[in-house]
């Protein structure tokens, strides 16, 4: 498709080199000249840690919607992630998870799918992929500080050095992925820009995480996973083992105040038979330590709604973190971030016309919608959390949504409609169709398990563990 003019001499600035960063490069480089993006710290050349993602030492996957929006902003990034180590985890097929309604059945068909690997493999590929494209480049050790422009129109950045020294950065196209250290509230407020609505739900969860050396082969080994119970009267705690690159399980622990794990490695796998079922103390108790216990308390539910200021300028959009973080429990964040990114490159595809940041950023909104019910409707009902109560509307639903997660430990259909919701590819009010509600009123079609579902080969692999 031929460029026109404008498109062709435009320029794009990312605030922010993190996973959301760098897809949104990917998102508009087809679009615009050229794209510079400002990061604050270094960029690893391999799949090392990166300064400044602390959330890098916890658990994340990609779920199947934000799987798609990776593949259509970067193709062939699923693949790359596959051939250097990542796993592509059918759902729930491959997958043994104890819900507060009780195990979740494997079933032999599948209908989505998880890809598991470190946050540092997913940097690495997905930045790899972003910059070898020759029009987007990196200012490195550089922070953005403010926006140039006014309440209409957003003309760039203006970027302190290392060294402290400032200049303007100009631009047609601002895109803040700076995460959850944004600034943007207080840079709109400098242009005049007032009333963000803003929601922070707090669950108080910590997490702590460590790699290990996995005792059996992770490639086709199932993800394990130990859901919180928000109606027990105990501490809220919860866990999962992901097979990742290098043989490798990555392991985080969750607990709520009152119970909250700690960086002592000692106390890590004494942690984990602490929770709802020992699974995973049983399994770690096999394993070998590769790296200390990291600690995080960032797990709060933040939401800026950018798409409801009044006035929004020209040339400036948020996405990602940015817009809203998420309680890292339900690996959300990469996903989200892909499909708003997405979301933002279909809306170029004609054009930096006027309004377009406008309808940018309410596309980027409702990508958020879903992830947000969930996460939020979840943590609403832990007695720990801050920031809003359930109301009664809250809590029937609460009890519709454990009737159909019951129903699903024994019903492919109830399952399914769950993972549709999960996986990001439909939204909540899907749940409630006529056939999904005659499956939550039939129940379980099924008996219930009363035990972990491995199987006959990983039984074989954990009998030879325990001999």
């Amino acid at each position: 498709m031929t460029e026109t003019p404008r498109r062709s001499r435009a320029r794009a600035v990312v605030v922010g080199g993190s996973i959301a960063g760098m897809l949104a490069a990917a998102a508009v480089k087809d679009h615009v000249a050229s794209v510079e993006i400002i990061e604050a710290h270094d960029l690893p050349e391999g799949p090392e840690p990166r300064k400044g993602v602390p959330q890098a030492a916890h658990i994340h996957f990609i779920q199947t919607g934000g799987a798609e929006a990776f593949e259509a902003l970067l193709p062939g990034t699923i693949d790359l992630l596959l051939a250097s180590g990542a796993n592509r985890i059918p759902v729930t097929s491959n997958m043994v998870i104890y819900s507060p309604e009780g195990w979740y059945r494997r079933w032999k068909r599948s209908t989505h799918y998880l890809i598991t690997a470190s946050r540092d493999l997913t940097d690495f590929i997905v930045r790899s992929q972003v910059l070898k494209d020759p029009r987007v480049t990196v200012r490195t050790h550089s922070k953005a500080v403010a926006l140039l422009g006014d309440q209409r129109q957003v003309k760039g950045v203006r970027v302190r050095r290392a060294d402290g020294t400032e200049e303007e950065v100009r631009a047609d196209l601002v895109i803040d992925a700076s995460g959850r250290a944004t600034r943007m509230p207080e840079w709109l407020t400098e242009l005049g820009i007032t009333g963000l609505a803003q929601d922070n739900i707090d669950s108080g969860l910590a997490y702590a995480s460590r790699f290990y050396r996995a005792p059996v082969p992770t490639h086709n080994w199932p993800v394990i996973g130990i859901q919180a119970d928000p109606s027990l009267s105990l501490p809220t705690n919860a866990g999962g083992i992901l097979p990742i690159e290098g043989d490798r399980w990555h392991v985080s622990l969750m607990g709520a105040p009152g119970g909250h794990p700690t960086s002592d490695p000692d106390a890590f796998e004494p942690y984990a038979r602490t929770l709802r079922h020992p699974i995973m103390a049983d399994l770690l108790k096999h394993a070998e330590p590769l790296t200390d216990v990291q600690v995080s308390h960032s797990t709060a539910n933040r939401r800026n709604y950018y798409e409801r200021l009044t006035p929004w300028p020209e040339g400036l959009v948020v996405l990602g973190d940015s817009v809203a973080a998420f309680n890292p429990l339900y690996g959300q964040g990469m996903s989200v971030a892909a499909q708003g990114a997405l979301a933002l490159g279909d809306l170029l595809s004609t054009g930096l016309a006027p309004g377009i940041a406008r309808r940018a950023q309410r596309a980027i909104g409702e990508c958020v919608d879903t992830a947000w019910a969930l996460s939020v409707g979840t943590d609403i009902h832990f007695p720990t959390t801050t920031g809003k109560q359930p109301s009664m509307a809250d809590r029937l639903l609460h009890r519709y949504v454990s009737r159909l997660s019951r129903t699903a430990t024994g019903s492919f259909h109830a399952a399914t409609a769950l993972t549709d919701v999960l996986a990001l590819q439909a939204p909540p009010p899907s749940l409630v169709k006529p056939s999904t509600l005659l499956s939550a009123l039939i129940g379980p079609l099924r008996a219930p398990l009363d035990r972990p579902q491995f199987t006959p080969a990983e039984r074989r692999l954990l009998d030879h563990l325990k001999s």
